[in-house]
This record gives structure tokens, C-alpha cells and sequence, in this order.
């Protein structure tokens, strides 16, 4: 991607390179929690959350049933029990990690369905490029100059609001890069314009920051700052009080934990946000992989607990929002000497929301045996991930050129949404 469009939807990059510091100037403003006098129309929003690293989808939701899993993974292998820290039974054949508890209520009221075997047809174990081809949409393609999330951006119409694509991160990420309005926000508290050691700056209105917008020479302001401009205006005039989660909602002190809890102020904000990203890193597991104790058991609680904390705190405007997850593969089904898991090929996805057709594992695996192993070592994709993302942009945004969202894939949907 070219840096002009970078630089324009990344938003952030302009006061880094044009003007600087970010204090306070709209911290009231930004984590606001009543809704905007005059909200948009309200519009449908998809958050998505990438685990990157390749989160090991054998023990998040295993198949534990499967007699060859514990022959392949002697130290690893868990089951379910009436025990603590043991495995939940999910459906017989698949049991959910005890980590991922607070994703159990969810699953049995239906609002939370699991993808399992699902990754990418290109068979690459480079975690760059997996990434980089789910996030384009393209998996046989590197040259395309844009992500499946911005296409979606574009394919829902003119946005109304400079917040209807923000990712909560320090970066675009490369769903987003593309041709269509976008915006990376590390945090909301410091989403502000201030030009460094200006002591006019630091005490000045939003009328003056405008001024100062507006008679600026400099091309780089002008051509990438108005998206940026225009949402810090949005949050400052609004006069919010200070915002707190819903009553009883805590969420996790964490990179995740914090950037759920900032989406659901926009949400709750009516800010006319139609797409969120937020990301989780920490999932490859080489080494010292644990069991309901150690590395993946952390990730998995902060995961399923951040998740948790959101729906939750959202409950009032849960009708209008779905949740998704993606990770670029899976890991090896037997497990290495160091304890760990490397890379493999499938792994699974959850989908959140009121329009999910959950309480169900969706897959098409066969079993673990070595035979039905792509070779002879990682579990199979089969369920490509457009499928998937395809189904819940489908319904969800109403999106149904499939051929612009993913270009030359022409498989089908699966039925993990109501209507879908």
C-alpha cells in the first residue's frame, strides 16, 4: 500500500509527523458513556479481533473424544471432568478449555457459535504471510493493495462519520488498508491535537485547534488530517460525562481488555461505528505450551474474559453488534519435545451476537488419524475462512458482492448466521 493512503487512514501518523504530543485536551470528551444528543442513524457494527501468533484451536475447543488426540499429545491432552480446572463438554465430541469459562454461558444461551478447521487454503506456515493473506482476503495474492475490512467500508456506502472503521490499535492493520476511510486509535484518552510545547496549544479550544487546521500550509496536514481533525471535533463538542463501564463489568488490565472496553464507548457513543478491530498477541506456543495452567491457559482467560466483559457491557445495544475472531493457522497436532505446540494449519473461530446461530461447533473435520493429517502432522482446513467471514458480512452488514469482498473465491457461506 502506498504511503499516502497509509498515512490518510492511519490517522494517528499525523500528529506523530505534523504536530506531536497528545495530552488531555479531550479525555472527558473521549471516554464519555452517555449517548450523543443527536446520534447517527443507527447502523449495525462488526468488531473483530485477531489472535495473532496461531492460537492452538486442538486445546481451546478440542475434540476430545478422538482417541488419537491423546496418543499425540501425551502431556497435553485434557478431557472434561467433574473436576476443577477440567475441560467443559460442549456437545460429546468437542470440550471447551476451563480458561475459556466465561465463554460457556454464552454457548448455551446460543448467542456464541465455534468454527473449527478453519484457515487458509494457501498452505504457508509464515506467520507474516498468513496474516497477511487473511486480512487482504486474497490468499494466493500478495500484491493486493487492500484489506477485506476496508472493502467491507466501502461496500456498505458513504460514510457519515469519520468513526465508521476504527481499529484500537497503534497501527492500521492490514484488514483495513485500502482506499476507504479508516482509523487507528491507540487510546481514546489521548486522541488529541496539540502541537508540542506550545503553551497555546496545550490551553486552547476546540475553535482554535480549528483555526490552527484551517491555516495551516503544510500538504501533510491538509491531505491527511481532516479524518483526524473531524473525529476529535465529533468527541470535544459532545460534552460527554465521564465514562465507566456498565454496573458489575470489569475488564481484564490488558492490551485486549483495554481496547474492548474503548469499542464499546464508541458503540454506546452512537458515533455511527460499523467496523472494529482490536487484536491479541501472544499465541505462539513453541514452548512450555501448558495445560489448564501456563501460557496458552493465560491467553485463553483474557481472551474469553475481555469477550465476556464487552458483551455484557453492551447489553443494551447487543442487537446491533457481532463479534468475530480470526487467527492465521493452527498448531501441530502432535505436540514437540518442548512441551509446545508449532505451526500448523487449522485452527477455530468463535462468532458472538444475537443473529449467530449458536450453541453449536460448526465443522467438517474427520478424525485425528495420521492418514487424515495434512502431512501426516497438522489438522486440515476444511472450512476456508472466507466462508466464514463471508456469512457474517453477508448478514450482519448486508454485504452480498462477495466477488469485490473476496476476489476470486466463489466457494459458500456457512450456515452459522440466522437468514444466512
Amino acid at each position: 500500500m502506498n504511503r499516502r493512503i497509509f498515512m490518510r487512514n492511519g490517522a494517528m501518523a499525523l500528529f506523530a509527523a505534523g504536530i506531536g504530543g497528545v495530552p488531555n485536551f479531550i479525555a472527558k470528551a473521549a471516554t464519555a458513556g452517555n449517548r450523543i444528543i443527536q446520534p447517527f442513524q443507527k447502523k449495525k457494527t462488526l468488531v473483530c479481533i485477531f489472535q495473532r501468533g496461531a492460537m492452538d484451536g486442538l486445546m481451546a475447543v478440542s475434540p476430545y473424544a478422538d482417541p488419537n488426540l491423546k496418543l499425540m499429545r501425551p502431556t497435553l491432552y485434557m478431557s472434561p471432568a467433574q473436576t476443577e480446572g477440567s475441560m467443559i463438554d460442549l456437545d460429546g465430541y468437542f470440550a471447551l478449555h476451563p480458561s475459556l469459562k466465561s465463554f460457556y454461558p454464552l454457548f448455551q444461551s446460543k448467542q456464541l457459535a465455534i468454527a473449527h478447521g478453519v484457515g487458509s487454503p494457501n498452505p504457508t506456515r509464515s506467520h507474516f504471510d498468513a496474516q497477511d493473506f487473511m486480512e487482504s482476503g486474497t490468499p494466493f495474492n500478495k500484491g493486493t493493495d487492500s484489506g477485506w475490512l476496508n472493502r467491507a467500508v466501502g461496500l456498505m456506502g458513504k460514510p457519515t462519520t469519520p468513526f465508521n472503521a476504527v481499529s484500537i490499535t497503534s497501527a492500521l492493520p492490514r484488514s483495513l488498508y485500502g482506499n476507504n476511510q479508516a482509523l487507528a486509535i491507540s487510546n481514546l484518552n489521548d486522541f488529541a491535537l496539540q502541537m508540542r510545547d506550545n503553551p497555546l496549544a496545550v490551553q486552547s479550544t476546540a475553535s482554535s485547534f480549528e483555526a490552527l487546521y484551517d491555516n495551516n500550509s503544510s500538504q501533510l496536514l491538509q491531505k491527511t488530517g481532516k479524518e483526524s481533525f473531524e473525529a476529535m471535533k465529533m468527541l470535544n463538542v459532545n460534552n460527554l460525562k465521564q465514562y465507566a463501564p456498565k454496573p458489575g463489568v470489569v475488564y481484564p488490565n490488558s492490551a485486549l481488555g483495554n481496547a474492548l472496553r474503548q469499542i464499546a464507548v464508541l458503540i454506546k457513543m452512537d458515533v455511527g461505528l460499523e467496523v472494529a478491530f482490536a487484536e491479541s498477541g501472544g499465541w505462539d506456543t513453541h514452548v512450555n505450551q501448558g495445560t489448564d495452567n501456563g501460557i496458552l491457559a493465560r491467553n485463553l482467560k483474557d481472551f474469553s474474559d475481555s469477550i465476556a466483559a464487552f458483551w455484557e457491557d453492551i447489553s443494551a445495544q447487543q442487537d446491533s453488534v457481532t463479534l468475530m475472531t480470526m487467527t492465521e493457522f493452527g498448531r501441530t497436532v502432535h505436540q514437540n519435545g518442548t512441551g509446545g505446540t508449532d505451526h500448523g494449519r487449522a485452527s477455530c473461530l468463535f462468532v458472538l451476537g444475537n443473529d449467530v446461530q449458536g450453541g453449536k461447533v460448526y465443522h467438517q473435520m474427520k478424525s485425528l488419524a495420521k492418514e487424515n493429517l495434512e502431512d501426516q502432522r497438522d489438522l486440515p482446513v476444511s472450512t476456508d475462512f472466507r466462508s466464514l467471514f463471508s456469512s457474517v458480512a453477508n448478514t450482519h452488514l448486508d454485504i452480498h458482492q462477495n466477488n469485490i469482498l473476496f476476489p476470486d473465491w466463489t466457494g459458500n457461506g456457512i450456515p452459522i448466521m440466522h437468514n444466512s
